[in-house]
């Protein structure tokens, strides 16, 4: 027996058998739910909480969901340094700033890959932020410290008092508390739930669970009337789902990230539907140091003093990059000099650490005391110590102190700090710089009102909401250095206010 099949048959089998491919499994009946709430918000970062807060505020039942044995994430160890345009910090110190700068600065930055829109947004919120973390949260910034990250034209971010977002996450885990709004740790989400409509209707999690077994813990299933929240940050501690994106960022690599920075539910919400972005776009941070393991204190040397008062040469003794370019520009010119067989170190003295020590108080010694950091008497025996030379090491201090007298330079055209003087009296402290996985830029596409949009239709998924670095738009190509606190409270706000009012 012959069978005789039309080719205008086969295309049509063919383009079924794609979509059924293509198309997210939906379900086809509502499932059991062992619990209903307002609003479930996934994760206990910076985002996650501020979006539970503004949710509560407005009379949602809120709860928030968290997989490890303690809230916080990476927001915890982050470095606690917060864009602050307008604050009472950059008056005091005579700096000249606004949100149209800061603005062009992200974009710039970002290689013009940012989404506009939510850059606009955001930066338009940038001293209502400050002012919501100082007056309702209660947290507490160095009340006379200015500083600047790579890529910001002038200085512009505040710093807690603890030297760590800590500082923060505590305060909004006290406002948590204080509004009734359940934290349950170890609580992995294992499923999004959309319906036949497309809408989110809730999550099956593991409770009891204990990372990283996915397969622990009991399974329970909780609706969401109103929608879920998605806070769950990035994938920078996840090698292989990393070398999916970049092939480089192999396990040669450290992060600055905490162990649960894994890739699951970037896996899932691509599972079901929601459109992703620029995933590939991942932010090294260059001023690590391989002395020490994960985001440790050392970056604390090499950027805020160095970075802003110091410089970074080579084992030759040159400078080889602007201290205070993008981290992008910074890690690759590392990177390349260490393909070069050369060491990158951060230098700077006593008179110019001193914004370090009055921003970190006590930091210099613990570096000192974990042999991350080295001090010298004079620049002779730095030279000797770290095995640079010294008649070129020389040489590149003089004519960067003539950049500082003049306060232009003409190597790099990097920005010198008002405060900064010669680098001539010791001691002499050094530092060794070494890349790490820090940030991931892209992420689930949001609109204006943190809604996830479809990747079928390009409309927003109804009850699905998303803010932090588990989403993407407003980065670009690059992060700007205390843009992401910046970034995740903002959105995280509004990603509450707008779930409440579904």
């Amino acid at each position: 027996m012959t069978t005789s099949i039309s080719r205008r048959s086969l295309i049509a089998g063919s383009i079924a058998g794609t979509a059924a491919i293509a198309a997210p499994a939906f379900a086809k009946a509502a499932p059991k739910w062992d619990e209903t709430v307002d609003v479930i918000v996934v994760g206990t970062g910076f985002a996650g909480l501020a979006a539970a807060i503004e949710a509560k505020k407005a009379g949602a039942n809120v709860i928030v969901l968290e997989k490890m044995t303690f809230a916080g994430g990476n927001s915890a160890i982050n470095g606690g340094i917060m864009t602050a345009t307008g604050c009472p910090q950059q008056k005091m110190h005579g700096i000249k700033d606004s949100q149209e700068l800061l603005e062009k600065d992200i974009l710039v930055a970002g290689a013009y890959m940012n989404n506009r829109e939510k850059v606009h947004q955001m930066v338009t919120q940038v001293l209502s932020n400050y002012e919501w973390c100082v007056n309702e949260l209660g947290v507490q910034f160095l009340p006379d410290a200015i500083g600047q990250e790579g890529g910001h034209s002038v200085p512009r971010y505040v710093t807690t008092t603890n030297g760590s977002g800590s500082g923060i996450v505590m305060k909004e885990l006290e406002y948590v508390k204080k509004l009734g709004i359940p934290v349950r740790l170890r609580t992995y989400v294992e499923h999004i739930v959309r319906d036949e409509t497309g809408r989110v209707t809730g999550l099956e999690v593991r409770e009891n669970y204990k990372f990283p077994d996915k397969t622990s813990g009991t399974v329970k299933r909780i609706a969401a009337k109103k929608g879920v929240v998605l806070c769950y940050g990035g994938f920078a501690a996840d090698v292989k789902f990393r070398m999916y994106q970049d092939p480089k960022l192999d396990a040669s690599l450290d992060t600055t990230n905490q162990p649960s920075a894994t890739s699951e539910l970037w896996r899932e919400t691509s599972a079901i539907g929601c459109l992703q972005v620029q995933n590939d776009w991942i932010q090294c941070g260059p001023w690590g140091n391989p002395k020490e393991k994960g985001m440790g204190i050392g970056w604390q040397f090499n950027q805020t003093a160095a970075a802003e008062y110091g410089i970074w040469v080579n084992s030759k003794g040159d400078r080889f990059v602007n201290e205070l370019a993008n981290r992008k520009v910074r890690a690759d010119a590392i990177m390349v000099e260490q393909q070069n067989g050369l060491k990158a170190f951060a230098i700077c003295n006593e008179p110019n650490v001193q914004p370090l020590k009055k921003q970190r108080p006590g930091f210099l010694e613990k570096m000192l005391e974990a042999k991350i950091l080295d001090k010298y008497d004079t620049v002779e025996a730095m030279a000797k110590g770290a095995g640079i030379p010294l008649d070129e090491l020389k040489k590149t201090i003089a004519a960067f102190n003539e950049a500082v007298k003049s306060k232009k330079d003409p190597a790099f055209g990097r920005y010198i700090n008002n405060d900064q003087v010669p680098m001539v009296d010791g001691p002499w402290y050094i530092g060794e710089c070494q890349p790490k996985v820090h940030h991931c830029m892209g992420g689930l596409y949001t609109d204006l009102n943190c809604q996830v949009i479809d990747v079928r239709n390009d409309k927003p998924i109804p009850g699905l909401y998303a803010a932090g670095e588990s989403t993407s738009g407003v980065h670009g190509a690059v992060r700007l250095g205390s843009v992401a606190i910046l970034d995740c409270l903002v959105f995280g706000r509004i990603a509450g206010q707008k779930v409440a009012k579904a």
